[in-house]
């Protein structure tokens, strides 16, 4: 599994017991299970959702390759089949993908690609569908490439979320999914069927949420880190439903070290940070940083809103909700700004970190507005960091990083 968890050869393992600058309490839960088992087994995550896969796919269950939060996990698990995320974190997979792609695409496409050049994600592998999101242009294009080696169904995004006819088309995008979905696999979608989804992914959501919110304490539980690693590949696995419950049962009044009031909290936005690659949230957290909150789609963004399973229409409803997500592809996209200012200020962030990955067009001119908020209306410190998945530029990423925060840290002594 080393190629599908994204390994470097070149980065130390990391005792997820005794993660880079911070220390366990030996604290237990109420149900007895210690942090460390927790930490443990969100560690091991993909070889949860591989082995949870691999069974499922003997049953005769279908999986379903999805590239972006844009996609509704619940029709896909209405339809029967198990939404997986496919986004490639691993920089070892780039190079493959360049035969191909220019080099002076984004990492996270390049390496998404490379994964299915090397057959190295038994995900995609195994995937009998690929749902593509029209999201950026180098994502498009780059699906035409992909849909040589896999099916692949495109759901096309439209561009102005005010207009309301963009909501519309968008409906009528997700009929088409639906209707893809119902063919290709012979099954009924039932209104029944989306609306027990809608429950379970509430559900998750929910779970997500509150771990989320442990980060507003004055001395939050957790690092940034070890929050993101709270995630799977696979959405709704009831253990990893039950995990979450047992964090929230166990993580309150657990003690991190370095002190969080020896640390500057921050808000980071911008571009997804996928499985395996983590490095710039290790930078910033390895140099006196502490991020209470990841305003980004691997963060709490997706998380924020949920779908009424009463609504008359179920699939209206989930149209809506997925909608409402306040990518830099869309404009305007004001929503985003409305998120970060609302986050900043819930959090109490010291300082907001934005992260753009090499040649994301999008988010890269996006950073104009989100500077200008942050700096002129929220009056906070701001850093945007453009890097890609090499580690080359690690230690100049400190250096600013560090930089940033004495910023901080006089800004609190005046």
């Amino acid at each position: 599994m080393s190629g599908c968890c994204g390994k470097n050869n070149n980065i130390k393992e990391i005792d997820p017991c005794n993660p880079p600058n911070a220390g366990l309490s030996g604290l237990t839960g109420t149900d007895g299970s210690s942090v460390c088992e927790l930490l443990v087994w969100f560690h091991e995550m993909v070889d949860h959702c591989y082995e949870y896969a691999c069974a499922e796919k003997k049953k005769g269950r279908k999986l379903v390759g999805i590239m972006c939060e844009y996609t509704p996990r619940e029709l896909i698990m209405a339809a029967g089949a198990i939404p997986v995320c496919l986004c490639g974190g691993s920089v070892e997979m780039i190079p493959a993908a360049e035969h191909d792609l220019p080099a002076n695409l984004c990492p996270l496409i390049k390496s998404t690609y490379g994964y299915s050049v090397e057959k190295a994600n038994p995900f995609m592998e195994m995937a009998d569908l690929l749902v593509a999101e029209t999201t950026c242009d180098g994502k498009k294009k780059m699906y035409e490439l992909l849909a040589k080696r896999h099916p692949m169904h495109v759901l096309e995004l439209p561009q102005k979320p005010n207009n309301p006819e963009a909501f519309e088309y968008w409906l009528y995008e997700l009929r088409m999914l639906k209707k893809q979905l119902s063919e290709r696999f012979r099954v009924k979608i039932t209104d029944e069927a989306i609306r027990s989804a809608i429950v379970e992914m509430n559900t998750e959501r929910r779970l997500r949420r509150d771990l989320a919110e442990l980060m507003k304490s004055d001395s939050p539980p957790l690092t940034g880190r070890e929050l993101l690693d709270m995630k799977s590949l696979i959405s709704c696995l009831p253990v990893d439903l039950e995990q979450y419950e047992k964090a929230l049962n166990t993580l309150p009044g657990r003690k991190i070290l370095p002190k969080p009031d020896q640390r500057v909290r921050v808000l980071l936005t911008g571009v997804p940070l996928p499985h395996g690659a983590e490095r710039v949230m290790d930078v910033i957290e390895g140099n006196g940083g502490l991020v209470v909150c990841q305003e980004n789609c691997t963060g709490i963004k997706p998380v924020l809103e949920d779908v009424d399973p009463d609504a008359e229409d179920p699939l209206r409803a989930l149209a809506k909700k997925y909608f409402h997500l306040p990518c830099s592809v869309m404009t305007e996209n004001k929503g985003r700004l409305d998120s970060i200012r609302k986050l900043a200020g819930e959090y109490r962030a010291g300082c907001v970190i934005e992260l753009i990955w090499q040649a994301c067009i999008t988010y890269d001119v996006e950073s104009f507005h989100v500077r200008r908020l942050v700096e002129d209306e929220i009056h906070l410190p701001y850093l945007r960091i453009e890097t890609d998945y090499s580690p080359s530029d690690s230690a100049r990423i400190a250096t600013r990083v560090q930089a940033l925060f004495e910023t901080v840290k006089h800004r609190i002594k005046r």
